[in-house]
């Protein structure tokens, strides 16, 4: 009986997360471009509320007060100035969608060529003002294993910290949430943010799946191009972000464009080399 009850009070928490699984990947296919909230008639009651804002652009007050995964008081500002980051709003007691989020982050960030702690950083910051370190600094070593890449441990910052610190960050990233007491967890969308090095906001990406490309490309858009390669440099010419599917597409017009550049290029040099090839060739004895 102990063992059914603990199954039936579990059903709420996996049933909220569907639905904000739900209001997350409606984000690939929002009403306006500024919003990813869902049609009202799709989700009940205070789910309505659920969904991120899109402020690119915004500056995140960098003067909030956290503490890090090991206890320590920090200001949201020490992780910016020199590198692009990754921020995920979540909470680390979360039963379900935070865990999805986090381990997609993780899943997307590990097979791209930059490493964090040197060309960027990713930022966790708990919504639930009752977390502490000690959760934090388990959330931390379940994603580094997973992650598997040692020697980037002080890329990853897991933070908590007040209401009066959640709040505004929230806010300057548009992302909306809604605490549910009956069930004591937040209903949240499910999303990233990337920020710049002076901690504007760049680029969202929404839903449970961030393709290994886009965050690289976000990443370096973040930069300012301080960040990546010329074949980088290639590919934010042929692909676009699309602020209202959260997606980087590819501009077809420029592919284009690009394929018969290097196709110019190929053919010159197979010129330059059959010249060679035909100069560097011994004449026939007696020639002239």
């Amino acid at each position: 009986m102990k063992k059914g009850s603990k199954t039936l009070h579990a059903i709420p928490g996996l049933t909220l997360s569907a639905l904000l699984l739900a209001a997350g990947g409606s984000a690939a296919a929002p009403l306006r471009a500024e919003s990813s909230i869902v049609p009202g008639n799709t989700m009940p009651g205070p789910l309505k509320a659920v969904h991120y804002d899109q402020r690119l652009g915004e500056q995140v007050p960098l003067d909030l007060p956290f503490r890090d995964d090991a206890g320590r008081p920090v200001k949201l500002g020490d992780y910016f100035g020199t590198r692009p980051a990754v921020l995920i709003l979540a909470y680390y007691r979360c039963p379900m969608l935070c865990d999805m989020v986090m381990q997609a982050a993780e899943s997307g960030l590990k097979p791209v060529s930059l490493t964090p702690g040197k060309d960027f950083d990713v930022i966790v910051a708990s919504i639930d003002p009752t977390d502490t370190p000690e959760r934090a600094a388990m959330k931390k070593r379940d994603i580094l294993k997973r992650y598997g890449r040692p020697g980037t441990e002080a890329g990853w910052h897991f933070l908590s910290g007040p209401k009066g610190s959640i709040d505004p960050l929230a806010r300057a990233v548009g992302f909306q949430y809604v605490y549910d007491p009956k069930l004591d967890q937040f209903a949240h969308a499910a999303g990233i943010v990337l920020l710049t090095p002076e901690g504007r906001v760049s680029r969202y990406f929404f839903g449970i799946e961030y393709p290994p490309r886009d965050l690289r490309l976000g990443l370096i858009e973040a930069s300012g191009n301080k960040i990546g390669s010329l074949v980088d440099q290639v590919l934010l010419y042929c692909f676009h972000y699309d602020p209202v599917i959260g997606r980087y597409s590819v501009i077809t017009l420029r592919l284009v464009r690009v394929a018969g550049l290097a196709t110019v290029i190929g053919l010159a040099l197979l010129v330059v080399l059959l010249r060679r090839r035909e100069t560097a060739q011994p004449r026939p004895l007696g020639a002239a």
